[in-house]
């Protein structure tokens, strides 16, 4: 069965992603278009399109032409877009990059994406100017300055006068980041302007958000929901955003309060702790009004905790790098009656269930796995023909990896990914229903679940825990077995103080699953 939106499909703007996300940047010119949130710097809408054009000329005129690569490695601030929005006016790619990575990653990231140029901060030369110089980098620019390095405000030192780039939308580059697999070294996205463009704007079709709003860009513009759904989108639509180079909850919890902020683009963990840190109390956020959730599974539970507690309409979303950001988002207004779902799919994109073992595809109610097929689906991996014929079949549907299902009325909701699901003698166990479970007790704080190899069973489900008040294993165990199948209890339990995550907030189940073999190897 094929999903689709009962609503009709949209027409899509034919142009380069400068023009569109731009789109409104004269009738708004005064307004404050980005705001940093460490500074109080700021620039309006005329100023950020004056800096992109200058930022574009400042490049071509250092060689810099249609196609080629500029390798992004900064944190959130008003210059990514500046950067980001420059390097598409002159017909380039973006390879955005991971604030936390190693040298080693940065090496395979640039040899691989083939980046002539590099935009970094002085904090991160000790590890970019190593990788830079083994993969033949021309030149580096920084923001502020810093020895052999070039500053970021020289690319703007010119008239803006930049020459004319014949950009095909359907066919043309524009990002290039880097997926975040669990096995193997991460590949390239090949990203088209059409891509970004068409998530951008069938995603703002859902929830809109305008002018009179103003974003917090505290997830890493690095990541696709970053980069097309939070940084791009919210200039597309008029918004103020305000950057956060570093998360820091008390700093987070100001700057909604001191710039009085009114949506919310945010992650699981971000989502619990407005929901069960103490701290969320001694700040004024009633100006929120709307807290988007994706990246993640998000519990029921936890859900409606936070929509309850800040007095605002939480909704979820559901996508990938892959799709050039989100396939499917829930509106607001569907929120209370369908918790914990991720939304119906977007307008011009279809969805379907398959059968995970015979690929035979699957009607509402039934675990499957979904695939995405539309507008905004990757034109592949860069240099990886085969992984690209892996994800993306004859038919052109991208196949996710994701397990969900699709209700009697088109909704979706998802439950795992296919890597991660726990085989229990017979049964498949997801983790992140279990997950969802436990941080509906008020004593835990977080949780995560992987399999434990077990002699007998195959995989058992075992549980890292993170305590908000005290509690014992065995109560925790008494809690999961009452509310599951018997397949499905936790049988393995250990506290830990913290969870290891991503930087877009996905839970790093292989370091605790490679934590708990060697345990069990040590045994």
């Amino acid at each position: 069965m094929i999903f689709k939106s009962r609503l009709p499909d949209l027409q899509l703007p034919k142009s380069d992603l400068t023009t569109v996300v731009l789109s409104r940047a004269t009738e708004l010119a005064e307004r404050t278009a980005l705001v940093n949130g460490t500074s109080g710097a700021s620039l309006s809408y005329a100023e950020l399109s004056d800096h992109i054009n200058r930022f574009a000329s400042g490049l071509q005129r250092r060689g810099f032409a249609k196609g080629d690569v500029l390798a992004l490695f900064c944190p959130n601030v008003p210059e990514y877009a500046v950067a980001f929005l420059g390097v598409a006016a002159a017909g380039g790619v973006n390879t955005t990059v991971n604030s936390l990575y190693s040298s080693a990653d940065l090496v395979h990231q640039f040899r691989d994406s083939g980046a002539r140029f590099l935009l970094t901060i002085p904090a991160f030369l000790d590890r970019a100017r190593p990788a830079a110089e083994e993969c033949g980098i021309e030149e580096i620019f920084v923001l502020g300055e810093a020895e052999g390095a070039t500053p970021y405000a020289s690319l703007l030192d010119n008239d803006g006068r930049r020459e004319a780039v014949t950009i095909d939308p359907d066919s043309d580059l524009v990002a290039l980041p880097y997926s975040s697999g669990t096995t193997g070294l991460s590949k390239g996205v090949m990203l088209t302007h059409s891509n970004l463009i068409a998530n951008m704007v069938l995603s703002a079709d859902v929830n809109p958000i305008d002018e009179t709003d103003t974003l917090i860009g505290v997830l890493p513009f690095f990541h696709i929901y970053g980069m097309v759904l939070i940084l791009n989108l919210a200039i597309y639509r008029g918004a103020r955003l305000v950057t956060m180079a570093r998360f820091d909850l008390p700093d987070f919890l100001a700057l909604v309060q001191k710039y009085r902020a009114t949506a919310l683009n945010l992650v699981p963990p971000l989502v619990l702790a407005l929901a069960k840190q103490p701290i969320v109390d001694d700040y004024d956020l009633g100006s929120v009004r709307i807290i988007g959730s994706g990246a993640a599974p998000l519990g029921q539970a936890l859900e409606k905790a936070c929509a309850e507690r800040l007095h605002c309409q939480l909704y979820q979303g559901y996508g990938l790098t892959e799709v050039a950001g989100a396939s499917h988002v829930l509106a607001v207004g569907d929120a209370a009656r369908k918790p914990g779902a991720v939304g119906p799919v977007l307008r011009n994109t279809r969805s379907k269930v398959i059968d995970t073992e015979t690929g035979v595809e699957l009607g509402t109610n039934a675990n499957g796995e979904i695939l995405i097929a539309g507008p905004h689906v990757m034109a592949g991996y860069l240099n990886n023909p085969e992984a690209t014929a892996h994800s993306i079949d004859a038919d052109g549907w991208f196949h996710t990896g994701d397990i969900g299902y699709a209700d009697d009325e088109g909704y979706f909701f998802i439950v795992d990914r296919v890597k991660e699901l726990i085989k229990y003698k017979a049964y498949q166990v997801a983790p992140a229903e279990l997950e969802a479970l436990l941080l509906s007790h008020p004593a835990i704080a977080d949780a995560a679940v992987i399999p434990s190899p077990d002699e007998e069973a195959g995989e058992i489900p075992m549980a890292f825990v993170v305590l908000k008040t005290p509690l014992s294993a065995e109560d925790i165990l008494s809690f999961v077995a009452e509310r599951v199948a018997p397949h499905k209890k936790i049988r393995k339990l250990e506290f830990v103080d913290e969870i290891p995550k991503s930087a877009s907030g996905k839970i790093l189940r292989r370091v605790l699953v490679e934590r708990e073999r060697a345990a069990v190897a040590r045994a």
